[in-house]
């Protein structure tokens, strides 16, 4: 799965202390690495960590020079002899070598990850990912630099097309896929040799706020009236928008996309390509939309609630007790309405007109709610989860995260919530919640699961995918 990393920075000095600060390495305890536990194994600054070999290997950098780790259990760490001063900030495993990149062209080499040896890379450039598939060694760096080998020992420098710095590099699906930019722009080059590599722009720099999967389509919903859509997770086509309205939620009903946004704006579309703009009874925001028991149900600020048939005709609610609210997420589970806002506040209706206020236990904003496995589960501010088996009695559970969380999902046996500063958590029970890294700081805004595919979006144009 490939995995776009999408943030600019004017040097790449500035992103990679980014990367070295938000970065720490991770263990698996399943056969498939499905549920991951967050260690921190005493220092700090790990840029990267992979596994190979029954070895779990670490690298980073320190005030004394480059640092490598290593683990057999992901929990028990020690340090090994480098035989390089220079900073350390990829490493991967493959062909049965380890190898290592960094700092003015630094490329180091070990069979078992414990006695090291330096290469020869040819070049004095950053490098900053490194991956292997299909046989080849691939490492990227500053100034569009990518570097191949098939032996981790002699490596060919390769024609990138590009000057911006290459932030990170993967493989899947048959294809290598580098990702960088700066302010001047951002880039994706995509490869299925390794050494012929094509271009690729990414169709926004907006920031990225809904998405959703429905009828073999992913949309995202954004700033200024950014829809983007995706057969695959991977390849996105930016639509033409009749609105400049920010977008926040989309959904799937009747045949018939409908998502929402500021000032009450209501779009609907048959296909996802062509949108169109419908009349709202009230002009406040409209944070979230849901369809389900043959109504749409769209909620918004100041406890609004809408509702629709068809997603033509709505019909605005009024709360008894109206304490002017605002309401972020709507979702419709086991013939019941929840939906979370300011202040804790938690509604549930049986029919979409009829809403009864539930008790949270918290004064949190809630962002997000979601149901899977039998269990509601709600994200907020400060990182407050929630989970209710029936909507009306709910339990506060520990995220490990003081960081906001804006949106959840749930999909393939668990459920995943996003957040500030490109936080991602993810949750076999609700209960127990590990944290993922996300590699961006950029804030994820929402979360969808369809075709065996997680999509996260975010600012900046930001799109992670993960199966």
């Amino acid at each position: 799965m490939k995995t776009l990393r999408l943030y600019g920075v004017r040097l790449l000095v500035a992103l990679l202390l980014m990367l070295a600060a938000y970065n720490a390495s991770a263990s698996s305890r399943n056969e498939a690495g499905a549920t991951w536990t967050l260690r921190v194994p005493g220092f700090n600054h790990l840029n990267s960590v992979t596994y190979g070999n029954g070895l779990f290997v670490a690298v980073r950098d320190s005030p004394s020079g480059s640092a490598i780790y290593t683990s057999r259990n992901g929990r028990s760490w020690a340090k090994q002899p480098s035989p390089t001063s220079e900073r350390l900030d990829g490493v991967t495993y493959g062909n049965g070598l380890f190898v290592a990149v960094g700092k003015r062209g630094t490329i180091l080499t070990s069979r078992d990850g414990l006695r090291w040896i330096a290469r020869a890379s040819g070049t004095n450039e950053w490098l900053v990912g490194v991956t292997y598939g299909n046989g080849l060694f691939v490492a990227v760096g500053s100034k569009g630099t990518i570097l191949t080998s098939r032996d981790g020992v002699s490596w060919t420098a390769q024609a990138s097309g590009t000057s911006k710095d290459l932030i990170s590099v993967t493989y899947g699906n048959g294809t290598f896929v580098a990702v960088g930019g700066s302010f001047g722009g951002f880039i994706i080059l995509n490869s299925v040799d390794g050494v012929n590599w094509v271009a690729q722009i990414p169709p926004t720099r907006n920031w990225l706020i809904g998405v959703t999967y429905a009828n073999g389509l992913f949309v995202v919903v954004g700033t200024d009236g950014t829809i983007l859509t995706s057969r695959d997770g991977v390849n996105w086509t930016d639509w033409p928008s009749p609105t400049n309205s920010w977008l926040y939620s989309a959904t799937y009903g009747n045949g018939l996309f409908v998502v929402v946004g500021d000032d009450g704006t209501i779009l609907t579309s048959r296909n996802g390509f062509i949108w169109t703009v419908k009349n709202s009874p009230k002009r406040e925001r409209l944070n979230s939309v849901t369809y389900a028991n043959g109504t749409f149900v769209a909620v918004g600020n100041r406890d609004t609630i809408l509702t629709s048939p068809d997603g033509v005709n709505w019909t605005q609610l009024v709360l008894e007790g109206n304490a002017m609210k605002g309401l972020y997420d709507v979702v419709y589970v086991n013939n019941t309405f929840v939906a979370v806002g300011d202040e804790g506040t938690i509604l549930t209706s049986r029919n979409g007109v009829s809403w009864t206020a539930r008790a949270s236990g918290t004064g949190d904003r809630l962002r997000g709610v979601t149901y899977g496995n039998g269990l509601f589960v709600a994200v907020g501010s400060k990182g407050t989860i929630l989970t209710s088996r029936d909507g009306v009695s709910w339990t506060a559970q520990a995220s490990g995260t003081d960081k906001p969380l804006y949106g959840t999902t749930y999909g393939n046996g668990r459920f995943v919530a996003v957040g500030g500063y490109g936080t991602i958590l993810t949750s076999r029970d609700g209960v127990r919640w590990i944290a993922g890294a996300s590699s961006t700081r950029d804030d994820l805004e929402g979360v969808a699961y369809g075709n065996s595919t997680f999509v996260a979006v975010g600012r900046y144009g930001t799109i992670l995918t993960s199966p």
